[in-house]
């Protein structure tokens, strides 16, 4: 346990002091939301007063999780990590585990917050369900899975239950900082498989649930960004790393960031690893395509890169093309990693990204900004990745490194307590507000639940 002096201590002390507003700072929160009733018609949303027990306490524990590597560093700044060098003003050792930390502390500053919810057009559960998930994922509790949740239930239902009842859950929403199949264990299951059974309790089937990677069918599950090393506080540090992207000169056609590659039998990342080890600068005739470099890699093996952000941004860079093949499942952390370095992602199967990011990289512009190659045709019909790519025309490749460009500020969460000017331009966190509330309204209405 951290001691009661540490930075990792007084950052949860800062929170809890933020969750706990005092009488003063109600007052003005109030005076504040008067001023912006025009602004936020059918945009209210209120916080759920959860027990520290469904967030804060899980925060402290954070160096009792002895079956994974020490959390406690990762919780500093209000979950963006620490900064990667000491002059950093934009980035940090992010670890995806902590975007519901991410997400409450901006929700904090939503300025369409109510402390009534009976005028809310949706409800925030504050409740960390990745971190209470890690007890029956890893921990002595593996065999209890199918209880994670019940807890929660039973204070929403027996704690005020006209907020909850108002509208049987359908208004209000959480954020898990895994994927959906972690949370998706079958309650019958014997034996225990690998997750929780959260998403598979019914009494949550009408909450919205924002998870770094949704399954297809749920209609109350969306996927949205996992969080890079970059949160920019004010709108000239943007711009200025955007310009710093649009500059870069990309000596590689192409790049696979990642770990595996080296199974036996056929796979999508074994057949990238084989031709990026056997390319070279020069493609079969000799043409050097003017590359340095037509495929690099970097291995990211045992999560190496995760909190290293120098390991790979500097190599993606320089390439054109960043390889996006599916791992485990079939999204990446590196999707927005490319996308935040202006390298062009290629897709191998729809599920990656067009299927599951449909409010941050809009779907009827996928073709513009990103490369789609089918696995099977490259597994099994030995088509090759470098020679699509290089068949793309360079007026074609720029156009869609400037659409890639203009991606950026909507997969980047930007730092809490940033600048007016960088407010104004709408990010990861408030493009997941945006597509929530809609999400909430359509389904309010198919329901006619509204008046």
């Amino acid at each position: 346990m951290a001691s009661s002096t540490s930075p990792i201590t007084i950052s949860i002390i800062t929170l809890f002091l933020l969750l706990n507003p005092t009488t003063s700072q109600k007052t003005e929160n109030l005076k504040s939301t008067t001023q912006r009733q025009t602004n936020c018609e059918k945009r209210w949303i209120h916080i759920r007063k959860l027990p520290s027990i469904f967030n804060l306490d899980l925060l402290s524990n954070c160096s009792e999780y002895t079956f994974l590597d020490d959390l406690c560093p990762f919780l500093a700044n209000h979950g963006l990590g620490q900064k990667t060098h000491n002059r950093s003003h934009s980035w940090y050792r992010t670890d995806s585990a902590m975007l519901e930390l991410i997400f409450h502390r901006r929700m904090l500053e939503y300025p369409c917050l109510t402390e009534d919810p009976k005028t809310a057009n949706a409800v925030y559960l504050p409740y960390y369900a990745g971190f209470d998930a890690l007890r029956y994922l890893y921990g002595p509790e593996y065999n209890s899975s199918e209880e994670h949740g019940v807890q929660l239930f039973h204070y929403l239902q027996n704690d005020d239950p006209s907020i909850w009842n108002r509208f049987s859950g359908h208004d209000h929403f959480l954020v898990m900082s895994r994927p959906a199949w972690d949370f998706s264990q079958p309650l019958d299951s014997d034996p225990h498989l690998w997750g929780t059974s959260f998403l598979e309790l019914p009494q949550f089937f009408n909450v919205t649930a924002l998870t770094l990677e949704a399954r297809a069918w749920p209609w109350q599950e969306h996927a949205v960004p996992f969080p890079t090393s970059f949160h920019p506080p004010n709108l000239a540090l943007l711009d200025s790393w955007i310009q710093r992207v649009r500059r870069s000169k990309r000596v590689s056609l192409a790049l696979f960031a990642g770990g595996g590659g080296y199974s036996s039998t056929p796979n999508i990342r074994r057949s990238i690893r084989i031709e990026c080890d056997n390319s070279s600068g020069s493609s079969k005739n000799g043409n050097s395509f003017g590359y340095e470099n037509l495929c690099d890699t970097i291995d990211c093996s045992n999560g190496v890169c995760e909190h290293d952000p120098i390991r790979f941004m500097k190599p993606m860079l320089g390439a054109n093309f960043c390889l996006q093949p599916p791992g485990d499942t079939p999204t990446r952390r590196s999707t927005f990693d490319a996308i935040l370095a202006g390298c062009i992602p290629v897709f191998f199967e729809d599920l990656s990204a067009k299927l599951q990011y449909s409010w941050h990289l809009p779907e009827n512009e996928f073709e513009g900004f990103s490369v789609t190659i089918p696995k099977e045709d490259v597994v099994f019909k030995g088509l090759r990745i470098l020679d699509v790519l290089q068949r793309i025309p360079r007026a074609r490749v720029r156009r869609m490194r400037e659409k890639v460009l203009e991606l950026i500020p909507r997969v980047v969460y930007r730092k809490h307590n940033s600048s007016p000017g960088l407010r104004a331009k709408k990010d990861a966190f408030d493009l997941t507000i945006d597509g929530t509330l809609d999400k909430i309204r359509t389904r309010l209405h198919h329901l006619d639940l509204l008046v």
